[in-house]
């Protein structure tokens, strides 16, 4: 789910890296810093995940986790993932540093939207696992149409291979949310404290 460098148009790459910016600045500043370790946990998940590539005809696709990350982190997300796709783009090559705006736009707000909208899910059990199945869909629905926007604002002759990626990751829309709904019932009952299903006294 990595754009890699030189296809983006600089308007793209700009406004992506400009987005960011922000959404990271706004995630630093609400970000509870006794919340460290959890951000620290969740974006090494983030970052193992996208080593994990399936094969699929001539490509492959791997895991995203981002919805997990939205639904848990808030804001943080923003500075969660741009963290591990920087390390991505150092350590592995995926993406790049001139595209990393842009990567970490397509990712985070399908995270952030996934907090807004299901959060409330979250807090009543008996909705708990249809929020976690549809956090994990809709994020990786979100971000493969925000790809394929990227490619298609850059250049019409990508619209064909914005179309590809949607229905290639289809697979993985399922299977994610299959596992954020696990992994959030999961948490629910052995660590809820890392929901934050409950205000603050």
């Amino acid at each position: 789910m990595h754009i890699s460098e030189g296809i983006l148009s600089a308007p793209v790459l700009i406004s992506g890296g400009a987005l960011t910016v922000v959404g990271t600045a706004i995630g630093l500043k609400r970000l509870d810093y006794d919340r460290i370790m959890g951000v620290a946990i969740l974006t090494a998940t983030f970052f193992v995940a996208s080593l994990i590539h399936v094969p699929l005809g001539p490509g492959s696709v791997h895991l995203i986790f981002n919805g997990l990350l939205g639904m848990v982190l808030g804001w943080a997300c923003f500075p969660a993932i741009l963290i591990a796709l920087l390390l991505q783009a150092i350590i592995f090559q995926y993406g790049g540093i001139v595209v990393l705006g842009v990567n970490t736009f397509n990712m985070a707000v399908p995270a952030l939207l996934c907090f807004y909208l299901l959060r409330p899910w979250l807090k009543r059990p008996k909705y708990r696992s249809a929020a976690g199945f549809i956090g994990g869909f809709l994020s990786v629905f979100l971000t493969s149409l925000l790809m394929g926007l990227a490619l298609a604002l850059s250049d019409t002759g990508f619209l064909t291979t914005a179309k590809i990626i949607v229905a290639a990751h289809l697979p993985v829309m399922i299977i994610e949310g299959f596992i954020t709904m696990f992994t959030i019932s999961f948490l629910a009952r052995v660590k809820p404290e890392i929901l934050q299903l409950e205000p603050r006294s």
